[in-house]
C-alpha cells in the first residue's frame, strides 16, 4: 500500500471523531442534497421551497423533540425526510430507525428513495464508503454507516419496534399504520421508546391524514405545544395570512367565477382582494411559519414569541402544509379536481371527494359512520350487583382478552331470546408469558361460580380464549388441557360474511420446549359479523329478545371500550364494503363480548326454541307459588333428576352439551 493510500485510510478512520461545525438541515441539503432522476420529476440539486426550510430546521433542531406534519401530497415530505436521514448520518452520526406502514413500502422507500440517495449524494461516500451495496451489512432493512447506523422497517409487526436503541425514530405516512401494533399499542408511542435514553431523542412524524377520528397524526397534531401554518403577505395589502380552502360561506379562500377553474384566485381574509397563483409565487419567498399564540420562526430557523424576542424552541412542533402551498400543482387543477369531485358526490360517489380532501386539502375526511354513543348505554344501567346473575339470566359464557401485563375477562349470561346480562367485567393483573399465572390466576376466576338471583349458583358453561397476541402457545396449552370444560382457542377473523362459530383446525403447541403436533383445536370468529350482531342488539331498546342489560357497577371504561370501533363504508378490493374500525385504542371489552358471544354459540343458544328455554328457566328458575315464599331449597337429588330430563328435552348434535345440565346446579 503506497502512502497515499494509507493516509486516505488514516483520515477516513478519523472521520468519526471530528467534530464538524454547526449546520442546519436546510444549510446542509442546500450544499449536498440532489434530487435522483429515479426518484424525482426533475433530476438535480436540491432547492427547497420557501415553507420546506422551518420543517428541515426542526427536524434538526436538538431542542425540538417531536416534529409532526400533517400535510397533503406534492408539498416534498419524502425528499425532506430523505435529506434529513443523510444529514443525521453524515453531519450529525445519530443513530436511526424509519418505519414505513408494510415491509414493502419500506422496501420501496430503500430502493427509490434511499439507495438513490446514497448513490448521488457525493457527501454520504465519507460516512458510506460501501455505497455500491458489496457490504452484507447494508441490506433493505439496515445501513451501516460511519459512526452510526440506520434502520428501516415495516411497521405492522411489533417485533419492528423491538431490540433497537436509536437518537431519531421517523414513521412515514403514519395514518397508513394499525391503530394498535399487535396489541401492544400506537405505532408512533412504540416507536417513541426506541429513543429512550438518548441524549438528543429525535421523533418525526408525518402523513396524509384519512378518517376523522382515527387519524393519528391528527391527534399527534392537537398533543404539539404549538402549531403552525405558513402564514405569506398579501401582495395588495401587505397582512400575513396561511393559504386556505374556504367555502362557499366564507369571505376568504380559494375563490372562482361560474364553475370556470380558469377564474380561481385567493381572496385575502384581510382586504378581501382576489390574487393569482402567479402572484402569490411572487411573494411566498416572504412567508412565515406561524403558530395560533404568535410565535413565528425565522430564516435561521429560531423561534420568535409575538414581541420578537428569541426563545427557547418547545419540545414538540406541529407543521399543516397543503397542495396549494406547492408550485407542483396549479391551483387551475385544483378547482378542476374539486368539482369533477363535488360531480360524482351528488351522483352518490364520495371517494373522489375524500381523496380531495385528504390529499389535496391535508384534512381529515368526516365519514358518515355507524356507532354508539357511551353516554346513552351508561343511563341504561340498572341496579343489579356484578357477580350475581339476574333473573332471565340462564347460561353463562366468558371472553377473555390477553394483554402484556393481565388478563380481562367479561361474563356474560344469557336468558330467552339471546337477551343478555353482563355480569361481571375483571381485568387481572398477570404475567401472561408466565404459565403458572394461568394458572394460578386465570384459571380460578373461571372455575368459580356466580349466585343467581332465583337461588341457584351458576359455572361459566363456555369461554373464548384470544390466542391471537404474543403468548399464544400459553394460550394455546391452557386451552387444552380444559377442553372438557369447553374453554376454547380462538382467533378473529375479520372477512365479511364469516359465521360467529368459524372453521376450526388443529394447531401444533409448544409445551414445556416440546412441540405437541396437532395439540389444541383452534377456532375462527368471526369478528365483523359478531360485532354487527353485538351492535344491532346495543340498539334493541326495550328489555326482551335480544336486548342487552348493563350493571350500574360498571366502569365508563367499559362503555368507552364497547364502543370503541365505528362502522365504515370503504373501498376494498372487491368493491365498498363495511369495515368495523377503531376511534380508539382500548377495545378490550368489544373483544371480550365478541368471544362470550362465540362460546354462546358454541351452546347453539342462539338455535333455541321456546321449549328448550322454559326447560331451562325450569331447572335455574324455578317457578314460586307462593310470592311470599323463600326460593325452594335445592335438595342434592332433585337437580339430577331435573337435570337429566333437561338434557333429554334439549339434546343436541354434539355429545359435549350432555354435561351442561350437569354443571347447572
Amino acid at each position: 500500500m503506497d502512502l497515499f493510500s494509507i493516509q486516505k485510510a488514516i483520515r477516513r478512520g478519523l472521520k468519526s471523531l471530528e467534530a464538524p461545525v454547526p449546520q442546519r438541515l436546510s444549510e446542509w441539503a442546500a450544499e449536498n442534497f440532489y434530487l435522483s432522476a429515479e426518484s424525482s420529476y426533475v433530476e438535480g440539486a436540491w432547492k427547497a421551497y420557501p415553507f420546506q426550510n422551518a420543517i428541515m430546521d426542526a427536524f434538526g433542531n436538538d431542542d425540538v423533540e417531536v416534529v409532526v406534519m400533517k400535510k397533503s401530497a406534492r408539498v416534498g415530505y419524502t425528499k425532506m425526510l430523505v435529506a434529513a436521514i443523510g444529514y443525521f448520518a453524515h453531519h450529525k452520526r445519530r443513530n436511526q430507525a424509519v418505519w414505513q406502514p408494510t415491509d414493502d413500502d419500506a422496501d420501496e422507500f430503500v430502493k427509490v428513495e434511499l439507495d438513490t440517495m446514497l448513490r448521488d449524494v457525493p457527501v454520504m461516500q465519507d460516512v458510506f464508503p460501501t455505497g455500491k451495496g458489496n457490504d452484507k451489512r447494508n441490506t433493505l432493512s439496515a445501513k451501516v454507516f460511519l459512526g452510526s447506523r440506520l434502520y428501516i422497517k415495516g411497521g405492522k409487526a411489533a417485533r419492528s419496534y423491538r431490540r433497537i436503541s436509536v437518537d431519531v425514530a421517523i414513521l412515514d405516512e403514519l395514518d397508513g399504520f394499525d391503530i394498535d401494533i399487535e396489541k401492544e399499542g400506537s405505532p408512533d408511542k412504540l416507536a417513541g421508546k426506541r429513543t429512550e435514553g438518548a441524549i438528543f431523542p429525535k421523533h418525526i412524524m408525518g402523513s396524509t391524514p384519512k378518517l376523522k377520528g382515527f387519524s393519528r397524526i391528527e391527534a399527534r397534531e392537537q398533543q404539539c405545544d404549538l402549531r403552525f401554518l405558513f402564514h405569506i403577505p398579501c401582495p395588495l395589502c401587505d397582512e400575513r395570512h396561511p393559504l386556505q380552502w374556504g367555502g362557499k360561506d366564507k369571505r376568504y379562500g380559494m375563490k372562482w367565477i361560474n364553475r370556470d377553474p380558469e377564474t380561481v384566485g385567493h381572496a385575502c381574509p384581510h382586504c378581501g382582494a382576489l390574487y393569482t397563483q402567479a402572484e402569490y409565487l411572487s411573494v411566498w419567498e416572504q412567508g412565515k411559519w406561524i403558530a395560533e399564540d404568535g410565535t413565528w420562526i425565522d430564516a435561521e430557523g429560531k423561534f420568535h414569541d409575538v414581541h420578537d424576542e428569541i426563545i427557547i424552541p418547545p419540545r414538540a412542533v406541529a407543521f399543516h402544509v397543503w397542495t396549494a402551498y406547492s408550485p407542483q400543482a396549479t391551483w387551475v387543477q385544483i378547482v378542476r379536481d374539486y368539482l369533477g369531485a363535488v360531480e360524482k358526490a351528488r351522483a352518490g360517489d364520495t371517494s373522489e371527494l375524500k381523496t380531495f380532501t385528504n390529499t389535496t386539502l391535508g384534512e381529515t375526511w368526516q365519514e358518515e359512520v355507524e356507532k354508539t354513543e357511551v353516554d346513552e348505554l351508561e343511563k341504561r344501567a340498572e341496579k343489579y350487583r356484578l357477580r350475581t346473575v339476574p333473573m332471565g339470566g340462564l347460561i353463562l359464557t366468558a371472553g377473555v382478552d390477553v394483554q402484556s401485563n393481565r388478563f380481562e375477562v367479561v361474563v356474560w349470561a344469557t336468558g330467552r331470546g339471546e337477551e343478555g346480562w353482563v355480569v361481571d367485567y375483571q381485568v387481572i393483573d398477570a404475567n401472561p408469558a408466565d404459565e403458572r399465572e394461568w394458572e394460578e390466576k386465570l384459571d380460578p376466576y373461571l372455575l368459580q361460580r356466580f349466585s343467581h338471583a332465583g337461588g341457584q349458583s351458576l359455572a361459566i358453561e363456555a369461554t373464548g380464549i384470544d390466542t391471537g397476541g404474543h403468548f399464544t402457545h400459553q394460550a394455546y396449552n391452557f386451552c387444552r388441557t380444559r377442553a372438557r370444560r369447553r374453554i376454547y382457542a380462538v382467533k378473529g377473523e375479520s372477512r365479511q360474511g364469516q359465521p360467529v362459530k368459524g372453521r376450526s383446525s388443529l394447531q401444533d403447541v409448544n409445551v414445556k420446549g416440546s412441540v405437541l403436533k396437532r395439540g389444541v383445536r383452534l377456532w375462527m370468529v368471526g369478528t365483523d359479523t359478531a360485532k354487527d350482531l353485538i351492535f344491532g342488539r346495543l340498539k334493541v331498546e326495550m328489555p326482551g329478545p335480544g336486548y342487552m342489560h348493563f350493571s350500574a357497577g360498571l366502569p365508563k371504561e367499559f362503555y368507552e371500550q364497547l364502543t370503541a370501533e365505528v362502522r365504515v363504508l370503504q373501498k376494498t378490493a372487491h368493491g365498498e364494503q363495511y369495515r368495523w374500525v377503531k376511534r380508539q385504542q382500548r377495545n378490550e371489552a368489544l373483544d371480550c363480548t365478541v368471544y362470550a358471544l362465540f362460546a354462546a354459540h358454541t351452546l347453539d343458544l342462539h338455535k333455541y326454541t321456546d321449549r328448550m328455554w322454559a326447560k331451562l328457566e325450569s331447572v335455574v328458575c324455578p317457578p314460586i307459588t307462593d310470592m311470599f315464599a323463600p326460593p325452594p331449597e335445592v335438595i342434592e337429588e332433585q337437580p339430577l333428576e331435573i337435570k337429566a330430563e333437561f338434557v333429554k328435552v334439549i339434546e343436541v348434535e354434539k355429545p359435549a352439551r350432555k354435561n351442561l345440565g350437569r354443571r347447572l346446579a
